[in-house]
């Protein structure tokens, strides 16, 4: 594991990241044979999965058409087929698919609950907002408060 398992590759989630061995502390380079004098390292790169996300973007449902803007922009920067993903409004996600077609979902921000059943958990109490997650409160809890419930 090493002395620094946060700067570690293998404990990076959910994102593309310069490349690191071994958990050096440093980004590792790839070579690219001998394209620089001496062999030397081309460049960082990023090991990227198929179908992982690259890019995620969250905003509010009125700057929804400037996001998606963005992300048509952003999409030629990326060469090849590779999934860019734009994260939108506090209830949509965007993302961009291989065929590079920007797409909305019915998720609640970064959270993984449809936007209908995020306003009624809300409302009920059993969500609670995290930044930019929610945390759920399930209907069980400690003896105490089950003590004081009986009790009413």
């Amino acid at each position: 594991m090493g002395r620094r398992p946060a700067r570690c590759y293998r404990y990076c989630k959910n994102k593309p990241y310069p490349k690191s061995r071994f958990c050096r502390g440093v980004p590792g380079k790839l070579q690219t044979g001998m394209r620089g004098a001496f062999g030397k390292p081309q460049g960082t790169v990023a090991r990227v999965r198929i179908g992982q996300a690259l890019m995620s973007i969250r905003c509010k449902d009125q700057h929804q058409e400037k996001a998606i803007e963005a992300l048509r922009r952003a999409k030629f920067k990326y060469p090849g087929r590779q999934k860019i993903s734009v994260a939108m409004d506090a209830s949509y996600f965007l993302r961009q698919a291989l065929s590079k077609v920007i797409y909305i979902s019915r998720k609640w921000g970064f959270t993984k609950w449809d936007r209908e059943d995020y306003e009624k958990m809300r409302l009920e109490g059993t969500l609670i907002p995290d930044g930019v997650n929610a945390k759920y409160i399930p209907p069980h809890g400690p003896l105490e408060a089950w003590k004081k419930a009986k009790q009413a």
